[in-house]
């Protein structure tokens, strides 16, 4: 009995170092990210909410009258005007889909350690400017919430959250998410929604989904970030071949990836990925796609400038 207790506590002390060597260096690479492209874009990506109010000023001539301070006008008998700063600080909100099927990856690593480095990267960039970060969990219910802080400790335990997450749930909703985004009470954010937007049904036709990102548009500053494998888009001619259901094992099957089976699959993944796209459009989103094998540095650096540039128009 103390024999294996002892190789449990062993196995559990390999498996946490191996984390915590993960998780370092899930932070060297994004903060060096982070510090090279992405500090001096961050501010101009994402604005803060409203202005608050900054000190008062003797009036000149050409001031809004609007914004005269009557209290310390008639106080001083002498007109002052109000000045107002913008309010910078934010709220980081990563909406992280952490269902079994993003264990899957044919790259360097899988779409989870994927999504992992891309909420870093956010998480970084947010906390550099002194924003908060919170952590939204779902696979087809909510099943971890970090709610928003500060600081470098802060952002490391997210991490290790979605790293070490062994997921309940056996699908994916994708509304659920959204609708408790919606109910949580901390303003406006900034959310990353991340997910491989694969459920059933599929987003792109999925009434309720649609619903519910319309109602939390609303509010938050959505970013959709579309994770994938190329293996997922286009399966390649190997006739009939067994598959499992990464989020309900045991539940495999025959598929028949023949030549015609496997055109039709890229057809129908195809389609559903358009779908999705066509929402995003018609709600004015600016969603990210980024793959287990391409340079998804690259596709984040793009995103932040294009926002920057968006912001300065």
């Amino acid at each position: 009995m103390t024999a294996v207790a002892d190789q449990d506590r062993q196995a559990l002390r390999q498996k946490t170092a191996e984390l915590l060597r993960e998780i370092r260096t899930i932070e060297v690479q994004t903060s060096r990210l982070v510090d090279q492209h992405l500090a001096g874009s961050y501010q101009s990506a994402f604005k803060g909410q409203g202005v608050v109010f900054s000190e008062v000023r003797p009036y000149t001539p050409g001031d809004e009258v609007r914004a005269i301070d009557w209290r310390v006008t008639a106080r001083t008998n002498e007109p002052y005007v109000k000045l107002f700063a913008e309010e910078r600080e934010l709220t980081m909100m990563l909406l992280v889909d952490m269902s079994a099927s993003l264990d899957f990856g044919s790259g360097p690593f899988d779409k989870r350690h994927l999504v992992a480095r891309l909420c870093a990267t956010f998480a970084f960039s947010a906390i550099r400017n002194n924003d908060r970060v919170g952590l939204i969990g779902f696979t087809d219910r909510v099943e971890v919430f970090v709610p928003p802080r500060k600081g470098r400790k802060h952002v490391l335990s997210v991490l290790s959250r979605i790293l070490s997450h062994v997921p309940a749930g056996t699908s994916t909703d994708l509304a659920c998410a959204l609708e408790y985004l919606s109910r949580l009470r901390h303003g406006t954010t900034v959310s990353l929604f991340v997910s491989d937007f694969v459920s059933d049904p599929p987003p792109g036709v999925d009434e309720r989904f649609e619903r519910a990102l319309k109602i939390a548009a609303r509010r938050h500053d959505i970013i959709p970030v579309r994770v994938e494998d190329p293996l997922e888009r286009a399966m390649p001619a190997l006739g009939l071949v067994a598959v499992e259901d990464l989020e309900r094992p045991g539940l495999a099957g025959f598929v028949d990836l023949g030549r015609r089976g496997a055109r039709r699959y890229r057809v129908d993944v195809g389609e559903a990925r358009r779908a999705v796209e066509r929402l995003f459009r018609r709600l004015s989103m600016d969603w990210i796609d980024v793959s287990t094998t391409s340079d998804w540095q690259a596709k984040v650096v793009g995103f932040f400038r294009r926002r920057a540039r968006g912001a300065a128009r």
